[in-house]
């Protein structure tokens, strides 16, 4: 049974996204649907850039002793690719889908500060050209997306593309940091009357936690970034062991960033694929309360897991054995999510939509990473596996088999509410098994690597048995993993023309962003059912639900 509800039309509608229309209303704009959806388009414009870096990589890779890259233009394109990704491509992602959807999902109108809203886009933006800037200023940056001190010093590496780098991170943490000032403020403060904390959309839910990583990260990396970007212009001393610095201190300091930005990219992820399992399972998540719960407790943990990135530093054996404690700990709540949504599919009525297909890919996938990470929180097997393609497989299974696969759920479920148009599903079942065998074929043989000894970040290796073989391997399952985003990027353009129109609802959902039209009006809603439960949409198909009566006994005499 469909809900079907009159929406009136909007007084101004906003630009049509198929045709371009309104380019100064995009510009200017403080709609946080228009933002959102600059911010999934810019994301997808660096993911073809930092696709493109990759592939390079992969070809230079994909036999011993090639020459296609120079050392030099190999480590610009490693830094480049690193930063891109995660930065450029995850972060403004996962950004993008919370701007739309957050004040749609509480039946809020807009985000408690618009012109912030719109300020930390254009600033995150400004970051981004910037780091590509530095291809015509002197160089890209030449030192790994983590820029390790002392080779970020100037004595080290004088190319303009470092400066470059550390700015552009830190307007990209500054954009950041007032995208989640204004998720907390919007989540507290402009939910629609009767839902309460304990019955927001868990995509919301995992958003407003993450604000709070965001919040307490970034200002570290931003205060690291500060100190580098000195002691390359002002010669000062804190990362410079010559003059009583301490690489070290980077170290720390870049962790306590990294680790917890692991969780920054896979919270909201972990929200995604919450929202679209119960839908295509025709089921109410299993545990809500233990999904909730659990992210508060990663949201926790995520700032003391920091230095099992540094076991081989030689920080001490007790020092060592309290890491390695806590980062066997917070498998724990990731495991109860895992465990959440299977139980959750288990005697449901599954439909296998593409958007269904990527959420149960990020399950497997992410299965898969947690499992890697647990190994390197042992001391011994981190000391072996460092620095080698091992942890390469880890953070690709994590980064790109957790976040990006539930962006791709989370496009696949909500492009029918942002555009008016149904992605097509022949294709979209195309691009998911092209996407999950590539990437598998791709990344899997990384563990292989590692336990060969291949170290990474090396810009070519030695003919020895099996390495040529593998990357080779894995450069060509890199292709077809190239050839699924060319389906999808072909799916959208051809979807935005002729896509089917969907309705308000196409999938039957739960949740309030499909009370509103597709693509929504300016004002989000004229009037806001009521709220008590957290599938208000199925409590107005099924008013005569027991509970809902219960629940609502005191509103109904009203």
């Amino acid at each position: 049974m469909k809900l079907n509800i009159h929406i009136p039309e909007p007084t101004k509608p906003i630009p049509d996204i198929r045709t371009g229309e309104g380019l100064l209303q995009w510009l200017s704009t403080v709609d946080h649907k228009l933002i959102g959806i600059m911010y999934l388009c810019t994301a997808l414009l660096f993911f073809v850039l930092g696709f493109g870096e990759a592939l390079m990589m992969r070809i230079q890779l994909m036999r011993p002793l090639n020459n296609f890259l120079s050392p030099e233009a190999y480590n610009q394109l490693f830094t480049t690719h690193g930063t891109n990704m995660i930065f450029l491509v995850l972060t403004p992602m996962l950004l993008g889908f919370a701007t739309y959807s957050l004040p749609l999902m509480i039946g809020a109108n807009e985000m408690a500060f618009p012109r912030l809203n719109a300020f930390s886009y254009w600033i995150f933006l400004l970051g981004g050209l910037i780091l590509y800037a530095s291809f015509f200023a002197g160089g890209m940056p030449n030192v790994g997306w983590f820029s390790y001190a002392p080779l970020s010093e100037r004595f080290f590496s004088s190319t303009k593309g470092v400066d470059y780098w550390v700015i552009s991170l830190l307007l990209m943490g500054i954009g950041s940091v007032g995208a989640a000032l204004n998720f907390v403020v919007t989540t507290l403060t402009m939910r629609t009357k009767g839902i309460l904390m304990n019955q927001l959309p868990l995509f919301v839910w995992m958003v407003f936690v993450n604000s709070f990583l965001i919040l307490a990260a970034f200002p570290v990396l931003n205060a690291a970034l500060f100190m580098i970007l000195i002691d390359r212009q002002f010669d000062a001393h804190f990362f410079v062991s010559a003059t009583g610095g301490s690489p070290v201190m980077w170290q720390h300091l870049f962790w306590g960033f990294g680790h917890p930005e692991v969780y920054i990219l896979a919270l909201p992820a972990f929200g995604m694929v919450s929202e679209v399992i119960p839908v295509f399972s025709r089921k109410p998540i299993f545990g809500y309360e233990f999904i909730a719960a659990s992210s508060v407790a990663i949201m926790l943990l995520s700032f003391g897991v920091w230095a099992h990135h540094m076991f081989a530093v030689g920080l001490g054996t007790t020092f060592n054995a309290f890491f390695a404690a806590s980062s066997m700990l917070i498998a724990v709540p990731t495991g109860i999510k895992i465990f959440n949504w299977i139980a959750t599919m288990w005697g449901g009525s599954v439909q296998l939509k593409t958007a269904m297909l990527f959420a149960l890919a990020l399950v497997v996938n992410f299965t898969i990473g947690g499992l890697s990470g647990v190994g390197f929180s042992l001391v011994p097997v981190d000391w072996r596996l460092t620095d080698t393609y091992f942890v390469v497989a880890h953070i690709h299974y994590v980064l790109i088999g957790g976040s990006l696969t539930g962006g791709f759920a989370a496009a696949y479920y909500w492009f029918p509410k942002i555009t008016g148009r149904m992605l097509s599903e022949k294709i979209g079942k195309w691009h998911f098994w092209l996407y999950f065998i590539g990437f598998n074929c791709t990344f899997f043989v990384f563990h292989f690597l590692g336990l060969l000894g291949m170290p990474r970040r090396v810009y070519t290796y030695p003919n020895l048995p099996y390495l040529g073989t593998l990357n080779l391997f894995s450069t060509i399952s890199a292709c077809v993993f190239g050839i699924s985003f060319i389906l999808f990027f072909w799916n959208i353009f051809y979807s935005l023309r002729h896509g089917k129109i969907p309705g308000n609802n196409p999938w039957n959902a739960w949740t309030l962003e499909w009370l509103t039209s597709s693509p929504p009006q300016q004002k989000n809603f004229e009037k806001v059912p009521l709220v008590r439960s957290r599938r208000p949409l199925w409590d107005m198909l099924h008013p005569e639900n027991p509970d809902w009566k219960r629940e609502n006994k005191s509103k109904i005499k009203t």
